[in-house]
């Protein structure tokens, strides 16, 4: 019997199933001190993100999108012993934890349920909470190791992952596999690590046929450290659109090696014909191509004037031999998009009202949407100058709150990873 089917054909297909993580500890680990390290605006008020996330599933579901939790995943991942051990090796190093430390944390980890081990895998571990658990060793832990002795009581064991929240991120289905993401910043690395493990060890996909595009063996998830940096690739440049092409944001985040690494890994299964490299600034207003510009229909999107009018454009092609590629220079974003969709013209919807508008809204995730269906997507409620616009063009605009959720900038396409949706 075959086993479970993945794969996203596109960006605006019926989406069919889809990961997201309900905010939780490592929301609540976010303080005045930590918020930037952790790339958080503001602080968000947890019980409220909490009901906002709980809004947007329910919404999900009731458009019958199948909504699997990250947490829970991990979590029944983990009840695997090969999972504890792979997770527990490679969250703890000699490097996070410090020679001295590496064992005591490891045994004490590696005896935890699932449930437990991936509330604090994605939550984070201070060292008071560790010292809780192992009180008759704790003379002992300070005595002999360096780095026990110096952390203060909320200093971090395991580090806290908030943006977690942003599932697109670590992982991006295109087409019949998966990218396991080494990301640009720190503070979210760790994230691919916990995604590695649900891919590799969950029942769910146990008995799926799919590929991994990167790492290119479909490692356990782990990195090399050259792979990060110079070398990083994130889901929220990542756009599957359909008809065999990939648009892949050259931005903040991803960088132009990572793309032609992708570029190579799809085009030698076949499972793309061409990869779109839209080049944008490297700024936090706008990390990822998905903060700027989104497909909402088959025919139409949605972008902020100021990026997307001036976005450089490459496309490239399977080269003339294994390995090499073709790369070309195209007129615009919007031009290698109407080549690749086979379509006359692409309907670029711009964010908000005027300047101020548009500059405030697409700040506040704006651009980011996440289809349900062609002509059918998901945004903030906030937004009201984008939604007005989109529905003047035929696009039907389902509101979600999200004053808390968006303070770690994403809205709906941040927030999700499609692992199964139609093709157009």
């Amino acid at each position: 019997m075959p086993g479970p089917v993945f794969g996203v054909a596109s960006e605006v297909g019926r989406l069919r199933k889809v990961i997201v993580h309900r905010p939780d500890l490592s929301l609540q680990r976010l303080t005045p001190n930590n918020r930037e390290e952790l790339l958080f605006d503001d602080l968000p008020w947890v019980n409220r993100a909490q009901a906002e996330h709980d809004e947007f599933v329910a919404m999900l579901r009731g458009h019958g999108v199948e909504v699997y939790h990250h947490q829970r995943l991990l979590a029944e991942a983990l009840e695997s012993p090969e999972a504890r051990r792979h997770a527990v090796e490679r969250t703890v190093t000699h490097l996070s934890v410090g020679p001295a430390l590496l064992d005591p944390v490891r045994e004490e980890l590696a005896g935890w349920d699932g449930e437990t081990l991936a509330r604090h895998l994605i939550g984070g571990l201070s060292k008071a909470e560790f010292i809780d658990r192992v009180r008759e060793h704790r003379a002992d832990l300070d005595r002999h190791s360096l780095v026990a002795a110096l952390a203060q009581p909320r200093a971090f064991i395991l580090p806290a992952l908030p943006n977690s929240l942003y599932q697109r991120d670590p992982s991006a289905w295109l087409y019949g596999g998966v990218s396991l993401n080494p990301l640009f910043f720190h503070a979210r690395r760790l994230e691919t690590i916990n995604q590695s493990i649900v891919y590799h060890h969950h029942p769910m996909f146990a008995g799926a046929d799919f590929r991994y595009w990167y790492p290119p063996m479909g490692d356990d998830g782990s990195f090399d450290e050259e792979d990060f940096g110079r070398a990083c690739l994130e889901g929220g440049d990542m756009m599957p659109i359909g008809d065999g092409a990939v648009a892949v944001g050259v931005s903040e985040r991803t960088s132009p090696h990572m793309v032609e690494h992708l570029a190579l890994a799809l085009f030698a299964q076949g499972a793309a014909s061409r990869v779109i490299a839209v080049q944008i600034p490297p700024s936090r207003s706008y990390m990822h191509l998905d903060t700027v510009f989104t497909l909402v229909d088959r025919d139409k999107a949605t972008g902020y004037p100021p990026v997307v009018e001036g976005a450089t454009a490459f496309t490239l092609f399977p080269g003339d031999r294994p390995g090499a590629l073709d790369v070309r220079r195209d007129k615009g974003l919007v031009a290698a998009f109407e080549d690749a969709l086979g379509i006359g013209h692409l309907d670029v919807i711009p964010t908000g009202g005027d300047p101020d508008q548009r500059a405030r809204e697409q700040w506040d995730s704006g651009c980011n949407f996440v289809a349900i269906e062609p002509g059918v997507v998901v945004g903030y409620h906030k937004n009201e100058y984008t939604n007005r616009n989109l529905r003047d063009h035929g696009v039907q605009v389902v509101e979600i709150e999200g004053f808390e959720l968006g303070k770690g900038r994403g809205g709906g396409h941040c927030m999700t990873c499609p692992i199964l949706r139609d093709g157009l």
